[in-house]
């Protein structure tokens, strides 16, 4: 009798934060090592999480889980209020302006996070945020520094911007093609959206590998990349809390030097306001965590971590229950 492998990630579990709940699993590599939550961007489902990266992670001698934020992948996804933005632009303009109104907070979604993490049994766990995931885990870091071990964002703007100074870091030629896109709501519609997405996203100066683009959206056919309404519904969300001058916890940004949505100056901007960052720009990388960058990534997320635990006063570095 044969025995089936192990899957590579447990199964899909879910934490309450009041109404919303949270989608995450957790990588079977490496499930004693120190916690590590992987914060994911903007309508995408954590699925855009490579697995690649995240056995690298594993490796380095993390346990890794990923989560999905709400309004995205198989978290609650909740209605649109009467006066919310159609799409992200509209957001951002008014989120900084006052005018329209969400149906949640960044708070709560800093508190998604947290009830993830209580879910897993963590009492601390090392944050790795990406793209909105970035501005979502310096929230954290804000709201619960007692939570965050050590804090990772990479291709995200401060977490604090909001309206006008947000839409500064952002390319908004990029942002208007992908107003552009429009796609069928089905799997086929979701699969060419996530080539068009990954194409828009990769750095204009590597050769985009489209065969590989593809069998990764036919194995992940993820319709919240283009579905504008439950974005804006995510960038609506004020924060009302600190600015990131606050953080107090050890914290690495990381940036692709060719990013075609973010400009590299929101990292700058990051680094240059959290006291103690450590910047990194990474060359040859857009808006994407392409498997040339992997080693890179998880290295300096483990020598972060472990430049964190020789510091007085920081968390230690093993596993909490």
């Amino acid at each position: 009798m044969t025995t089936s492998p192990t899957p590579l990630w447990g199964p899909t579990r879910f934490a309450e934060n009041g109404p919303v709940r949270l989608a995450f699993d957790a990588l079977n590599e490496g499930a004693d090592g120190e916690p590590l939550l992987v914060a994911t961007g903007l309508g995408a489902n954590r699925h855009w999480v490579p697995d690649g990266l995240c056995r690298m992670l594993a490796a380095e001698g993390f346990a890794v889980a990923r989560y999905d934020q709400r309004d995205g992948g198989e978290s609650t996804h909740l209605p649109p209020p009467p006066t919310a933005a159609r799409n992200p632009i509209s957001a951002l303009l008014a989120k900084g302006s006052g005018r329209g109104r969400a149906p949640y907070t960044a708070e709560d979604m800093a508190d998604d996070a947290v009830a993830v993490m209580n879910d897993l049994g963590w009492r601390s766990a090392h944050l790795v945020g990406v793209s909105l995931g970035g501005a979502v885990v310096q929230r954290v870091a804000l709201r619960h520094p007692d939570r965050v071990r050590t804090l990772t964002t990479v291709s995200a703007v401060p977490g604090d911007a909001a309206g006008l100074r947000a839409l500064r870091y952002v390319r908004l030629g990029t942002l208007a093609k992908f107003a552009r896109l429009k796609f069928p709501d089905t799997r086929e519609g979701a699969i060419e959206a996530g080539v068009a997405v990954s194409r828009l996203l990769a750095s204009p100066y590597r050769p985009f590998d489209e065969r590989a683009a593809r069998a990764a959206a036919e194995g992940n056919a993820d319709r919240g990349i283009h579905d504008r309404q439950a974005q804006s519904r995510q960038i609506g969300a004020r924060w009302h809390g600190p600015p990131i001058g606050a953080v107090d916890r050890p914290t690495l940004v990381l940036h692709g030097a060719d990013d075609p949505l973010i400009k590299p100056r929101a990292g700058r901007a990051v680094a240059a306001r959290i006291p103690g960052a450590r910047l990194l720009v990474l060359p040859g990388v857009g808006h994407e965590l392409p498997e040339p960058a992997w080693p890179a990534l998880a290295t300096e997320i483990r020598r972060h971590a472990d430049s964190a635990s020789r510091t007085p006063g920081a968390m230690p570095g093993v596993r909490e229950q």
